[in-house]
């Protein structure tokens, strides 16, 4: 395995574009060293990338992603980090409660104005 991952090779992996990986690069949170025109991505990276990803599914934002990815301190066993990791998800959590409660709202109405609807057809 080599010591460094091209543009191409982090694509093909995260199923993801290059234009992508550029974009976190150009936000700061990749630092990929160069070699002429080529972008030569470490295992460290690597590795952020693949947070990124998981805290974009998780539906958090680049900012979060970032400050949560920052606070790694192998050292201090990360508990900054993951304090800050499990407050955001327990925000995340309630974001979509609160969705689902105004999506069954809307959906009851919705069945409620069909069936009035409905009913002075008749």
């Amino acid at each position: 395995m080599s010591d460094y991952y091209t543009i191409q090779s982090l694509t093909k992996e995260f199923g993801i574009t290059a234009r992508s990986i550029r974009f976190y690069e150009e936000k700061g949170l990749l630092t990929p060293q160069r070699s002429g025109t080529q972008r030569r991505f470490s295992a460290a990276d690597r590795t952020r990338l693949k947070l990124i990803l998981r805290g974009k599914r998780l539906g958090l934002s680049l900012d979060e992603s970032r400050e949560i990815i920052d606070l790694y301190n192998p050292t201090s066993g990360n508990s900054e980090q993951t304090q800050m990791l499990v407050e955001a998800i327990d925000r995340r959590i309630d974001a979509l409660l609160e969705q689902r409660r105004e999506i069954d709202l809307m959906l009851e109405d919705l069945k409620n104005t069909k069936a009035l609807v409905a009913e002075n057809k008749s």
